[in-house]
């Protein structure tokens, strides 16, 4: 019982860091919050599904395309919902625009692939008796995907010129704009960026939550969620929410279940941002200028 509380609370909530780190990637570099980070999860289940169950398409060809599918999506969403609202007056209108599109993609899924919950296929050919196939992959693949994800964007920030220009249009968008950078442009990669993330999230994570398009709200908001306990824009903060959103909400479902366990979710999550604003990675220190 408990092993099996650590194993799916860690691995879901590997899932969740996953989306809390898409809507950092898109806040970060246009300090817009997106609610498409959902809809890009739930993408990654559906379509994964329809690549290899239906088309026949092996799964590391299928998680190319997911991802190709996921960085389109970005790309979109940044110039038909982003990019006119922030010619606005009323830039906060980004609320309205982003969860309208969200919607929208929800309901051409609905009605190109249906509303049912369909089970996802085995993506590792692994040996049951090897020392691998001891534990099930489906706990396994969020969290490597969680880390790949992680030490990838440690290295594109710290290492590379294109990082080091997405944490200058994060930290001063109108110095950045001074100095050359084209803002737009990055801008478009991030959103980009933050599509693959959403879509690996939910490729990974679709052996447990399965291929439905009821997951975009259960990872709209479980994927806030670590944002708002790690803080804004802390990806490291968004794994140890998630992680920890993960395992309190399984030990909730098995002691409590049913919806007393959201209550509890909701519950906690209040009195955590009460008793730290900031979040729980976050700092409320001076910035060095």
């Amino acid at each position: 019982m408990f092993a099996s509380i650590v194993s799916y609370g860690l691995a879901v909530g590997a899932v969740y860091a996953l989306i809390g780190i898409t809507y950092n990637v898109m806040f970060s570099a246009s300090r817009v919050f997106s609610f498409t980070a959902g809809m890009l999860g739930m993408l990654g289940g559906v379509l994964g599904a329809l690549f290899i169950n239906k088309l026949g398409i092996n799964a590391a060809l299928a998680l190319v395309l997911v991802l190709a599918c996921g960085a389109l999506l970005g790309i979109v969403t940044d110039v038909l919902t982003v990019r006119p609202v922030l010619k606005s007056v009323e830039q906060h209108l980004y609320v309205l625009s982003t969860l309208a599109f969200a919607l929208m993609i929800q309901q051409v899924v609905a009605i190109e692939f249906g509303t049912e919950a369909y089970p996802f296929p085995v993506l590792v050919p692994i040996d049951p008796d090897s020392i691998w196939g001891i534990v099930d992959q489906k706990f396994w693949l969020p969290g490597l995907a969680c880390a790949v994800t992680i030490a990838g964007l440690e290295f594109l920030y710290r290492k590379t010129l294109i990082g080091r220009a997405f944490l200058a249009i994060a930290e001063d968008s109108y110095a950045a704009r001074a100095l050359g950078l084209p803002e737009t442009r990055l801008r478009m990669a991030s959103f980009a960026l933050a599509g693959v993330i959403g879509a690996l999230a939910g490729f990974t994570g679709a052996q447990m939550l399965l291929a439905f398009i009821g997951n975009q709200a259960i990872l709209n908001f479980y994927g806030f969620v670590p944002v708002a306990l790690g803080g804004m824009g802390s990806n490291r903060g968004a794994v140890i929410g998630g992680r920890a959103l993960g395992l309190f909400q399984q030990a909730a479902n098995f002691l409590v279940g049913g919806i007393f366990a959201a209550v509890a979710v909701f519950a906690v999550f209040i009195v955590v941002l009460l008793l730290r604003p900031e979040g729980l990675a976050g700092a409320a220190t001076a910035r060095r200028v």
